[in-house]
């Protein structure tokens, strides 16, 4: 719409102009009748290749009438260039303060007409996050049903292939309900300061049960802690070390360590191919899985305001490393002051 009315104002500017300069013509041409026109200078000159009753814009703004009983003579109206360029400057600000009216009043009413179509839509978005968080709460008792089932299941006959991955497709449920639930919630006002090392440590430990073959090591000092929060946090680190694991090698190893504000979770995976993607929604290179993990810990690093960058080399390994800011982070570094 701006771009419309700005095409119409030109074309209107050009067309007052136009309008202008026959009317500055019509005076001239009254005033050559009766030689009465404080507005104009009136001279004489000679008529050389000059055409009658035409409007000329040199250093002056002149027009030429026939003198009676003179054939080489002419008579000279003119209007100086500062008093012609003071009546165009009039019209540019008129059409200025046009053109600031209609825009005020287009973005106005957009916004207005914006509000008014969106609401419906945000009213349909509230009852749908607020739908999903009931839904989230109501799965707290069947799956803890299923689980204590499952453990009863167990107990009477004994290891078991199908309650074992009954018991992975629970704990993969519960998974997928905390990280939507992550997702959903606002994390920024809930921070407290939490030792570093031990949230790794607590996140391990699981993973240590599940994936015996690997090799976990920890380079983090006990002193160092972070401003976070906590379940957010966790959950970031969670799906980094889950992904870590799951898509490792066999006798492979997960090294996490920190320093400068840095904390790195090296692995010696399958790699990745297309980084740039890799935080992208759905997208994965594996057929496990259903590729939203590292979509909700890219959300949840920017909403706690962590950078996030990944290395990787196919069939080497990946590294994701997690920037704090200064003022998040307490203790000393082993390596480094921080």
């Amino acid at each position: 719409m701006g771009t419309l009315i700005s095409v119409v104002i030109y074309s209107t500017y050009s067309k007052e102009i136009q309008s202008l300069d026959e009317r500055l013509l019509d005076k001239m041409r009254i005033c050559n009748f009766n030689l009465k026109c404080d507005e104009f200078s009136i001279n004489f000159g000679t008529k050389g290749n000059l055409s009658y009753y035409k409007l000329y814009k040199k250093d002056k703004l002149e027009a030429y009438f026939p003198i009676p009983n003179s054939e080489n003579n002419l008579l000279v109206i003119s209007l100086s260039m500062s008093q012609y360029k003071k009546k165009i400057t009039e019209i540019k600000w008129q059409l200025f303060r046009e053109f600031s009216l209609i825009l005020i009043l287009i973005i106005l009413f957009s916004v207005l007409f914006s509000l008014y179509t969106l609401s419906p839509l945000r009213r349909s978005l509230r009852v749908t996050e607020e739908f999903i968080k009931d839904i989230l709460h109501d799965f707290n008792t069947p799956l803890a049903s299923l689980r204590l089932n499952g453990s009863m299941l167990k107990r009477e006959i004994g290891e078991n292939r199908k309650i074992t991955r009954m018991e992975s497709s629970i704990e993969m449920i519960l998974s997928l309900q905390e990280n939507l639930r992550c997702y959903l919630f606002d994390h920024e006002m809930q921070q407290e300061f939490l030792l570093l090392h031990e949230v790794i440590e607590s996140a391990i430990e699981p993973l240590e049960k599940a994936y015996p073959h690997l090799d976990y090591t920890i380079d983090i000092a006990n002193s160092v802690k972070l401003k976070t929060n906590p379940k957010a946090f966790g959950r970031v680190i969670d799906n980094l070390l889950s992904n870590a694991s799951k898509y490792n090698k066999q006798k492979g190893s997960v090294h996490i360590s920190y320093s400068n504000r840095t904390l790195t979770i090296a692995d010696t995976g399958k790699g990745i191919k297309e980084t740039k993607r890799v935080f992208e929604r759905f997208y994965k290179e594996q057929d496990r899985g259903i590729g939203v993990g590292l979509h909700i810990v890219k959300k949840l690093c920017d909403e706690l305001k962590i950078g996030i960058e990944l290395k990787s080399k196919v069939g080497i390994g990946s590294e994701f490393m997690l920037f704090f800011r200064v003022e998040d982070i307490r203790g000393i570094d082993d390596q480094k002051g921080v």
